[in-house]
């Protein structure tokens, strides 16, 4: 009776890892599509290239989706948000952020760009880009948080740093009446004639994981619940076959 409890235990434990890691490597697959379904999205934007103004940034039915905008205005005089861990690479760096004011609309992060950190990480000046500008870039979604929640803390010199852009915690650490909760990726082409040289791109997966790492992972986590199965059922046949033989011996 032993011997059978101990077979029972072993393939529920068995069985328990077997649904654990399948259970993984579908989400692995999950998030694989949904990547593949982000960057799908993004290139039918970008070949089309037609202009929506920037007014729908503010549109709730389009906050998780993807638009090339383009339209006139002005920077406000509001703090610079300095969006931590950003590392290119193999550099560590920030993307720093702008409040634009279209000229029709609701205000919006404008993505100057990418900036290196020195090895004392002193954060770099983001200088307010002065006058009117007419900007063009894509619409997105803010950057995926990290697990450092999106907490925006105060400098010395009035930026923000955080670790993720949430628009509402950031409206109110800028003290704005309303901030659009998609973000403007400007295009790379886009000429300001302020600030430090900013490294611009398009790229909507910037320090995550791209669809064919996440393949890579599911990969594995089906191949360890294929392992703990075979294992199983080759410990199960030794028991059955040590069994026997002790059966045929009596």
């Amino acid at each position: 009776m032993s011997v059978c409890r101990n077979i029972v235990f072993g393939w529920a434990l068995a069985l328990l890892a077997i649904a654990l890691f399948t259970r993984l490597g579908l989400w692995q697959l999950q998030r694989m599509q949904q990547k593949q379904a982000m960057l799908a999205a993004v290139a039918g934007v970008l070949q089309a290239r037609q202009p929506q103004p920037l007014a729908v940034a503010a549109d709730p039915q389009r906050r998780a989706g993807y638009d090339w905008s383009a339209g006139r205005g002005h920077f406000l005089a509001a703090p610079a948000v300095l969006l931590d861990n950003q590392s290119r690479e193999e550099r560590a760096g920030v993307r720093a952020y702008r409040v634009f004011q279209p000229a029709v609309g609701t205000p919006l992060l404008v993505e100057l760009g990418w900036l290196p950190l020195p090895g004392d990480r002193r954060l770099p000046a983001v200088p307010r880009p002065a006058g009117e500008w007419q900007l063009a870039g894509l619409l997105t979604p803010p950057p995926a948080a990290g697990l450092g929640g999106g907490a925006a803390l105060a400098r010395a010199d009035g930026a923000l740093l955080t670790l993720a852009l949430d628009p509402p915690t950031l409206r109110r650490a800028l003290d704005l009446p309303a901030l659009a909760p998609r973000v403007l990726k400007l295009d790379p082409a886009q000429a300001l004639d302020a600030g430090p040289g900013y490294v611009r791109d398009l790229d909507i997966l910037p320090n995550t994981l791209p669809p064919e790492r996440h393949l890579g992972y599911a990969v594995q986590w089906f191949a360890l619940a294929a392992a703990v199965l075979v294992t199983a059922l080759v410990l199960s046949l030794r028991r059955h076959g040590a069994r026997a033989r002790r059966a045929g011996m009596r």
